[in-house]
């Protein structure tokens, strides 16, 4: 029997000034927001651990606003990746994961590794770095997504070692960064950065439409043909989580981008 994967949609953060306007109730607190976001979206995506450190007691107080089935990806804090040696980044990794993420118990998703758009793929280096990331946290398997923004990663090397180390790279779909869909991880991590303020939903009806299908097709253990790749894809793989995130582009529409994406899911 196949595996049970989820697919899910969501968002950058929950705390944004113009979604006053047109997400949240009018009125409505800015301490209950997450949990109003929480259950309009299955994923956020949490910017704020990449600038500042955060205490146990924070995390659990997320993972008890939430519903049992929601799930926090968390970008690590920015002094792992934005450094010269990626190999001495071991302390600052060890300070983030031990910062108390496990409070989120089972709601703790992928931990997202952002690199500077400057910082250059160095294969030693960046298998240094690899090296470093662990499996678990206070016993709490742990998902690594690598957001690499140099086009020196779009290589057969960059792709061999991600798949080594099974972490997912992080399909980007922006004409900012490096773009390519090769899945290096047995779960897949969307960023979409397309969004637009003229359209109801922030992208138009089509574009959700075949967003939904890519999303099941990752999701049943296939790679969509029409997204850019560095190399051929494999076989059919087995089934697969996604997480997919509307971030940046028209951010007001962010959330219902989301919304609309999971309407489209069976």
């Amino acid at each position: 029997m196949a595996r049970a994967t989820t697919i899910r949609a969501g968002i950058g953060g929950w705390t944004y000034e113009p979604w006053r306007d047109n997400f949240y109730p009018k009125g409505l607190a800015h301490s209950r927001e997450l949990g109003y976001a929480s259950r309009q979206v299955t994923a956020i995506e949490v910017n704020g651990t990449y600038y500042s450190s955060f205490k146990p007691a924070t995390f659990a107080k997320w993972r008890d606003e939430t519903p049992d089935d929601f799930v926090f990806s968390l970008k690590a804090h920015r002094f792992a990746t934005n450094r010269k040696r990626l190999a001495e980044a071991g302390p600052s990794i060890t300070r983030f994961i031990d910062s108390g993420v496990s409070e989120l118990g089972a709601k703790l998703g992928p931990i997202v590794w952002q690199f500077m758009p400057t910082k250059v793929f160095d294969a030693q280096d960046f298998e240094a770095f690899l090296q470093l990331l662990p499996a678990s946290a206070a016993g709490l398997p742990l998902r690594h997504a690598l957001d690499v923004r140099h086009p020196s990663f779009m290589t057969p090397d960059y792709l061999a070692l991600a798949r080594r180390y099974r972490c997912a790279t992080v399909f980007t779909d922006s004409d900012d960064y490096p773009s390519f869909a090769d899945l290096t991880a047995d779960f897949v991590y969307a960023r979409l950065m397309r969004t637009e303020a003229r359209y109801k939903h922030g992208c138009a009806p089509t574009a959700l439409d075949r967003w939904a299908q890519v999303a099941q097709t990752w999701a049943g253990g296939g790679e969509p043909g029409e997204l850019p790749r560095v190399a051929p894809a494999g076989k059919k793989a087995a089934p697969r989580d996604v997480f997919m995130f509307f971030i940046s582009g028209a951010k007001e529409k962010a959330p219902a981008a989301a919304m609309a994406l999971l309407e489209r899911l069976p």
